[in-house]
């Protein structure tokens, strides 16, 4: 796009356009207007406060500025009192919490779009995944976690997911707490030991197969590091809706560099806190501004290779949530990433510049085009020729309605565009109020400690019991031996003689006798060394 910013444009499409975004409430300021090659100062484009909830999605080809976007909107929202959540894959979101950098191409892109840079930190907290990483560790229970999204992250069919389930309704029932993993590898080896296989025969049963196969996908999920952040004490969701002593919402960026190559392990787990939140939020319906916003980065990590069920989930929660005032933005390369089902329900769009250098490419730029409302622009062109920092826009107006599309030059970010020290990541972490309530992990008892003390008992019963079998058998066999010989004395009769041992019997023989009468003579003599085997004497 030109780099003019001559704003005496003749009215007419950009005056209707930047009308579509003159809204009467607070708003998030975007940028300024790009048409026809300007850039137009005083056409601003905003989004509207209350409209957040609505959810949204930030694409755009890598390198064309979604995070920088991401950490826009961010900031906006903490200034006008909303918490956020971040996942920051990368680690290059953290520098939201410090001051921006003041430059030349800062005061630029400030003078394009008539902005009033400052720079500015806002207020931040810093999480990991159970503690892998740099951040306050982030834990669920197995319980919390659930069958549907357990089935995902570890690849479940259909038929082993329902039987994942019947475990985890079987735990429940039996007041069998699956606090983490080993918990959860515990009840199933039960429900496939002896003791264990008629406790769900009456419901369906659990084969020795499909448990072989949750066994194996629990131990390759382990591996990924799992064992780490399922376990107490669990993460209380609430943290996130907080905001500082000035009132401005607090951001919370949770630290996945560690993780990230293991998609399925952070983006389910990602989604956990995003039911958690559903089921614990009360309704509030259309609210002045969210209580929340989400920004799940990389979000085609969440849908490559999931469930039916595990979308059905994601599309139900993304489509109730918007009425507990939470809003959900998925930051992504292009919108195919995003199932079509879930794409409906994102009422904003940022969509940064589109390649298309394949014939694929081609393919998912006309299919990105057709996403659009009718405009007076040529997208296919526009979204090729786009900037970096650049980006069309439609949102939702306050009425509900999609504004017009607007191509945009964005404003800059104010806080520092890239990470902060390690060192000041760390003093910021411990010095958190809430380090100290999550630091340190708990084991507790729960299913893992209930069955084993149950099968270290029902061992001791089984040897008790053995040993009492014994007792009795001796003890039923002295009391024969006692009657036989009360029975004997009562006849006068004494106690039969043993059989005499096979040496009793050669001494006794008449043999043996004869032998040895005749041992002092010579001839007994030969006799003797023949068959005791002595030596004869040398004369």
């Amino acid at each position: 796009m030109s780099e003019s910013t001559d704003p005496a444009v003749p009215a007419g499409p950009a005056d209707e356009i930047a009308t579509g975004y003159a809204f009467p409430g607070p708003a998030l300021e975007l940028g300024a207007l790009l048409w026809d090659g300007r850039c137009l100062p005083d056409r601003q484009i905003r989004i509207p406060l209350s409209m957040l909830n609505r959810h949204g999605l930030v694409a755009g080809a890598t390198g064309t500025g979604k995070t920088k976007t991401l950490q826009l909107i961010a900031e906006q929202l903490s200034a006008h009192g909303v918490p956020v959540f971040l996942a920051d894959m990368k680690g290059d979101v953290s520098g939201i919490s410090a001051p921006g950098t003041a430059g030349e191409r800062i005061a630029e892109r400030a003078a394009d779009v008539a902005q009033q840079w400052e720079a500015t930190g806002f207020p931040g907290e810093f999480y990991s995944l159970g503690g892998l990483g740099p951040g306050i560790p982030v834990r669920s229970t197995v319980t919390s976690f659930g069958p549907v999204l357990m089935s995902k992250v570890l690849q479940l069919n259909q038929t082993q997911e329902q039987s994942l389930g019947l475990i985890f309704h079987y735990a429940d029932a039996k007041g069998l707490e699956l606090i983490d993993l080993k918990d959860l590898r515990a009840v199933v080896a039960f429900l496939v030991s002896d003791r264990g296989k008629a406790e769900l025969k009456g419901i369906g049963g659990l084969s020795t197969v499909t448990a072989g196969v949750i066994l194996r996908a629990l131990t390759a999920f382990e591996q990924q590091g799992a064992s780490e952040f399922f376990g107490e004490p669990e993460f209380d969701t609430s943290e996130f809706l907080r905001t500082a002593a000035d009132g401005r919402g607090v951001v919370s960026v949770l630290e996945l560099p560690a993780v990230q190559d293991k998609p399925q392990l952070f983006s389910t787990f990602l989604m956990w806190l995003l039911a958690d939140l559903f089921h614990h939020l009360p309704e509030v319906g259309d609210v002045e501004r969210p209580k929340l916003v989400f920004f799940f980065d990389e979000a085609h990590l969440l849908f490559n290779g999931a469930s039916k069920a595990f979308l059905d989930s994601i599309t139900q929660t993304v489509r109730l949530i918007r009425s507990k005032g939470v809003g959900v933005f998925f930051v992504t390369q292009t919108p195919k990433d995003v199932p079509a089902d879930v794409l409906a329900q994102l009422g904003n769009r940022v969509q940064h510049a589109l390649r298309a250098f394949t014939p694929e490419d081609a393919k998912a730029l006309k299919a990105t085009v057709k996403t659009f409302p009718n405009s007076p622009y040529d997208l296919e062109e526009l979204l090729t020729g786009l900037g970096t920092g650049e980006a069309v826009i439609t949102v939702l107006s306050q009425r509900g309605a999609p504004t017009p599309v607007a191509a945009t030059r964005l404003r800059a970010p104010q806080s520092l565009m890239g990470p902060i020290e390690a060192a000041a990541l760390d003093r910021a972490v411990k010095s958190s109020p809430l380090y100290p309530r999550y630091a340190e992990p708990v084991d507790r008892e729960s299913a893992y400690e209930k069955i084993s003390a149950e099968q270290a008992a029902a061992e001791a019963d089984a040897e008790a019991a053995a040993a009492a079998a014994e007792a009795e058998k001796q003890a039923k066999a002295a009391e024969r031996e006692a009657e036989k010989e009360a029975a004997r004395a009562a006849r006068g009769t004494s106690r039969p003689k043993p059989d005499p041992s096979l040496a009793e019997q050669v001494v006794g023989s008449g043999l043996f006798r004869s032998l040895a009468r005749s041992i002092g003579t010579q001839v007994g003599r030969e006799i003797t060394r023949s068959i005791f085997g002595t030596a004869r004497k040398r004369r």
